[in-house]
């Protein structure tokens, strides 16, 4: 073991770094799953830009990659992302990249046959990052624990073939949750529906319900004194026990036409809040004193043009106070009154106006602003609040690619991360690094 000494650029100040493949900068945060540290969307680090010099952002590094859905995540250094190639096979991979300059410290492949999926472009689902392991799903089924420093295999999963999944039409897409010494999927088997193994040796722990998958990820909260693992299946809400997949309470919701349910449960106090594109909104109460629920309201309009409430696809809503905040069915960004599900306002400036129109929504805590990553390409940073929309500053991060979505230019749908007063994210062509710090750190490199 060999300790050497660096300086971290973003914050100007000496630290002692342990090298044990490569160490990250311990003087910032990581974002080691979907949607952040917290699975929250809320970024945390200090230091960071109030608004962009222009319309193009300048890049630190750019990393050749193919194409898929699944945003980057960051850990102890190191930039996850997967994707899919198809000649001279079709096989799904595994990178890893150093985030200081994007150079590739190792990748992970293996054969995978996409059949009886829509939508091929590759993997869905983030990777998750956790104590040393980096755990990763692919869309049909191939689950992986590796060494997140050298990408050996630790154990691995056919979960199609184990549980007999029942294939969601666009494969097997939330992401892999960590809960103490247990990682949690929602797969769709055979009376399998979600299950846990022991995320150091990979046995089975426990298998729950007989539902048929969403593409929901699955949050844990805290209720009456237990710890709760919240799952959106394709035809209810369900709490169960995360250590043993019992259940504590149920909610019926379900899809009119197909499983459309994308979008991740929001937690705000006693409240849950779920928004689905045919099915509308519904918001829960969670009591603080006991294990149950209870349904506050449920708005839908007729149709995906006449919409209630919010017809989310898999834009995961904002939930502050007594407002909800999220994009509709055709890309409109709008406020709600949580008490009622009521429209405050609508905005068609920030995203696409088409439909499924896209923009993923961080908060930024220490400012309160949110930064917000459209279809486009686009970084935002804005200000959301009953009164309306409030834009600060634009610029474009990212050119859309055709392979996620074939309509016009193409789309950029994945989900940046935010560590180390950087943005990362993908399109199908390549994963990019951008700087957000206050002060630009000495080296880095432009568009």
């Amino acid at each position: 073991m060999t300790v050497h000494r660096r300086k971290c650029p973003e914050a100007g100040c000496w630290v002692a770094v342990v090298l044990l493949g490569l160490a990250g900068p311990l003087c910032a945060d990581d974002w080691p799953q979907w949607r952040g540290p917290g699975r929250d969307g809320v970024w945390r680090e200090t230091g960071v830009i109030r608004s962009f010099d222009g319309p193009r952002i300048r890049l630190r590094w750019r990393a050749a990659i193919s194409a898929g859905y699944c945003g980057p995540t960051v850990a102890d250094g190191r930039v996850y992302v997967a994707d899919r190639v198809t000649r001279p096979e079709e096989r799904e991979r595994i990178h890893c990249f150093r985030w200081t300059d994007g150079r590739k410290l190792w990748s992970v492949e293996y054969p995978c046959t996409y059949r009886g999926i829509g939508y091929r472009a590759g993997p869905r689902a983030s990777i998750t990052v956790h104590d040393g392991r980096a755990y990763v799903l692919g869309a049909v089924g191939h689950f992986h624990c590796l060494d997140a420093a050298t990408g050996r295999i630790l154990w691995e999963k056919d979960l199609a073939d184990q549980f007999a999944i029942d294939m969601p039409h666009w494969g097997l897409a939330a992401a892999p949750l960590v809960e103490g010494d247990l990682v949690i999927l929602m797969i769709g088997g055979q009376d399998a529906c979600v299950v846990a193994f022991d995320r150091r040796s990979g046995q089975l722990r426990w298998k729950a319900l007989d539902d048929p998958a969403s593409y929901s990820a699955p949050i844990v909260i805290d209720q009456a004194g237990h710890r709760v693992l919240v799952c959106w299946t394709g035809t209810r809400i369900v709490g169960l026990d995360p250590r043993t997949g019992q259940p504590f309470w149920d909610q019926r919701y379900n899809q009119p036409r197909w499983v459309i349910s994308i979008a991740t449960p929001v937690l705000e106090g006693d409240r849950l809040f779920f928004s689905s594109f045919y099915n509308g909104s519904i918001l829960l109460r969670v009591p603080r004193d006991r294990l149950a629920v209870e349904k506050l309201w449920h708005r839908a309009g007729p149709d995906e043009y006449q919409t209630e409430a919010l017809h989310s696809l898999m834009v995961t809503p904002y939930f502050e106070g007594d407002y909800i905040y999220g994009v509709d069915s055709y890309g409109q960004l709008r406020c709600l009154e949580a008490a009622t599900g009521d429209r405050i306002w609508e905005d068609r400036t920030a995203t696409s106006q088409v439909r499924w129109g896209t923009l993923h929504m961080v908060r930024h805590e220490p400012t309160g602003n949110m930064w917000m990553f459209n279809d486009r390409g686009e970084l935002i940073i804005a200000r959301l609040s009953p009164a309306g929309f409030y834009e600060i500053s634009r610029t474009r991060l990212l050119r859309p690619t055709r392979e996620q979505l074939r309509r016009g230019d193409g789309v950029c749908w994945s989900h940046p991360a935010f560590a180390y007063r950087h943005v990362f994210n993908r399109n199908d062509e390549e994963l990019v690094c951008a700087s957000l710090a206050a002060e630009t750190p000495a080296g880095a490199e432009g568009d």
